[in-house]
């Protein structure tokens, strides 16, 4: 099927999900036939230790317009996705989980909103079922920071569930980056965005594939060092703020030896600055690593994701082994 015939893909990234596969597509389908809509559901693949990718050759087999691209290695969800979004084939794309905490349903009115001239149409999450409260905390404080360090605003209550035009697609494959925060880059893309609001419903079978906890806060600061230089800039500040605070005490003792005052004592003084100017000292490190890391990575310009096969694609489409 050659690109003008699909007027949407579905973009589903996947790891050891066997279970949410079939009734993910159940719901899917029945949405874009009302929709009345040519289609295409393209699964990304992380090589998976259970029978994902057997659930979904099956499916391959019932309906030619679901099509899979699988991986040479684990690359990590970021990748898997942009993965699908470049390689697929319609006019617009929606990018979706497979364990339906993020309706399909919602891909309705999210194409509907697109006729008002919109470029991207992302979801906004109004309530959040089966999330703990420390997640939620982290997912409001991350979006908090995010907005208030980084030059372009990224929306908050919404993930990767959007629809893009071939437009934005098009730009995406112009940002070549190791570390692809999808969010954050096309909210850096611009043009015309608008959102639709959805409740997200609790995961349809087993967990999340990554830590609830450290997930949601390496997410965060991959959005923060991506989009922001302002935390080094900070910590200039604060070092010379505490350059200052530092003068201002040996100021303070001198003062208090030349007027015969005596001196305040030191042992507990001296552990307090100590230990104090140290943490912040390795926090600044810390931080410039992030950032000397990650030019790193780009530095060594490793392809994000390589591709293993790419099935039900077509000819026209490329090898089956492409790599990208």
């Amino acid at each position: 099927m050659r690109q003008a015939d699909i007027d949407i893909s579905i973009v589903v990234p996947v790891y050891a999900e066997e279970a949410s596969i079939l009734p993910f597509l159940q719901r899917t389908e029945a949405v874009l036939e009302k929709m009345r809509v040519r289609y295409e559901i393209v699964f990304s693949l992380d090589p998976s230790p259970d029978r994902t990718e057997e659930v979904i050759s099956r499916e391959m087999d019932r309906n030619p317009r679901i099509k899979l691209i699988t991986y040479s290695r684990r690359f990590g969800q970021p990748a898997a996705t942009l993965g699908g979004i470049l390689h697929c084939l319609g006019r617009y794309c929606v990018v979706i989980d497979v364990d339906l905490q993020d309706p399909p349903e919602t891909i309705e009115p999210m194409y509907a909103k697109l006729a008002e001239g919109y470029e991207v149409v992302y979801a906004v999450r109004r309530s959040r079922a089966g999330e703990t409260l420390i997640k939620r905390l982290i997912a409001h404080w991350g979006y908090l920071a995010i907005n208030r360090l980084s030059e372009v605003r990224i929306p908050r209550n919404a993930g990767d569930f959007r629809i893009m035009t071939r437009r934005v697609i098009e730009q995406l494959r112009m940002m070549p980056e190791s570390h692809g925060f999808l969010r954050g880059l096309v909210a850096h893309i611009g043009f015309r965005q608008a959102s639709v609001d959805y409740d997200r419903d609790e995961r349809f079978s087993g967990q999340g594939k990554y830590n609830r906890l450290t997930g949601s806060v390496k997410i965060g600061l991959n959005g923060i060092i991506s989009f922001s230089s302002r935390p080094l800039q900070l910590m200039s500040v604060a070092g010379f703020i505490l350059a200052g605070f530092s003068f201002l005490l040996g100021a303070w003792y001198a003062l208090q030896h030349f007027i015969g005052v005596p001196l305040t004592a030191g042992l507990s003084t001296t552990v307090l600055v100590v230990t104090f100017f140290s943490g912040v000292q390795l926090l600044s490190l810390g931080l410039m690593g992030e950032y000397i890391g990650r030019i790193y990575d780009e530095v060594k310009r490793r392809p994000m994701y390589i591709v293993d096969k790419k099935l039900n694609f077509g000819p026209e489409a490329g090898s089956d082994e492409t790599v990208t």
